[in-house]
């Protein structure tokens, strides 16, 4: 299959190599061209409006403004060739979703919400979650392309915005994890029992999940290297928030959430991973003093 590929990030360059051992010709697009540079097997496009005119087109885009200026503001969806089909890899806000799919069905261009859970070190071995939704038929044709990248395809109905409110979700879930541990592992230093020690058992036991292993190793060692950066973190929580105020309700634990990695962007923070957050749970349980070490009992 000919596909395109726009937004070479650190997921994108990890995914775009398994499309091209799978057979794929793979064609890429960044709005920084010397991000394509390290991609091998893949021929460079000179404008995004040139995936369109493939057989299908991944868009892993960093926000909504992203989505706006590379996609919806030239209008690609109304120059693609008619049996192009677009994949939108990346986490957006549930109305944009919407728009999206008006705009591909007026233009009668094929559209799959399929973002995806995992890391770029996931992604390079092809272990991504991807989670999709759309035209049956549609993701029919393209699920050897999804196939290539992710261990699985979650296939969640036929409206593109469920693929992106559990995708919106699953974020939201992750940040209350940090937020817990944070919290927990301050309690448990205040009586001498180390972060490591108790994220040692609980990651093996009750919370033994990729999620609480991950960021809490990174908890423990107190290394918040960026890995998915807290300001990319606290777009999705506030999308979790937006999704949920459009409903009329509120999610408390997510305002806590937010509440706390606003003040860790405040604090210069904003580019280490977002498990940085519990630094922000432990200080202001009052448990714990600034420096990350616990006082002791």
């Amino acid at each position: 299959m000919k596909v395109g590929f726009i937004g070479i990030g650190a997921m994108g360059a990890a995914i775009v190599p398994n499309l091209v051992k799978a057979g794929h010709e793979v064609h890429v697009w960044n709005r920084s061209p010397e991000a394509t540079a390290g991609l091998s097997g893949v021929s460079v496009l000179k404008s995004p409006a040139d995936a369109f005119q493939l057989d299908a087109v991944m868009t892993i885009l960093a926000n909504d403004d992203a989505v706006r200026e590379v996609v919806i503001s030239p209008g690609l969806p109304a120059t693609a060739r008619k049996d192009c089909i677009h994949i939108m890899l990346a986490t957006i806000s549930l109305p944009l979703v919407e728009e999206l799919a008006k705009f591909h069905a007026d233009a009668g261009i094929g559209y799959v919400s399929a973002p995806v859970f995992g890391t770029p070190n996931m992604a390079e071995a092809a272990q991504l979650n991807v989670v999709a939704a759309g035209d049956e038929a549609i993701i029919d044709k393209v699920q050897p392309l999804l196939d290539a990248i992710g261990q699985k395809t979650w296939r969640v109905g036929a409206d593109p915005t469920h693929a992106n409110v559990v995708k919106i979700a699953g974020n939201m879930m992750i940040t209350l994890a940090i937020e817990a541990m944070g919290e927990a592992t301050a309690l448990t230093e205040s009586y001498g029992v180390s972060a490591a020690t108790f994220l040692d058992i609980l990651t093996n036991t009750l919370f033994a999940s990729p999620s609480y292993k991950r960021y809490g190793g990174f908890i423990a060692s107190e290394t918040y290297d960026p890995g998915f950066k807290l300001t990319l973190g606290l777009k999705d929580v506030n999308l979790a928030l937006s999704a949920a105020e459009a409903r009329g309700t509120k999610l408390p634990a997510a305002e806590i959430v937010r509440n706390g990695m606003n003040l860790a962007v405040d604090k210069g923070w904003g580019a280490n991973d977002w498990s940085i957050l519990a630094k922000i749970a432990q200080s202001r349980t009052g448990l714990k003093g600034s420096n990350g070490n616990g006082n002791g009992h």
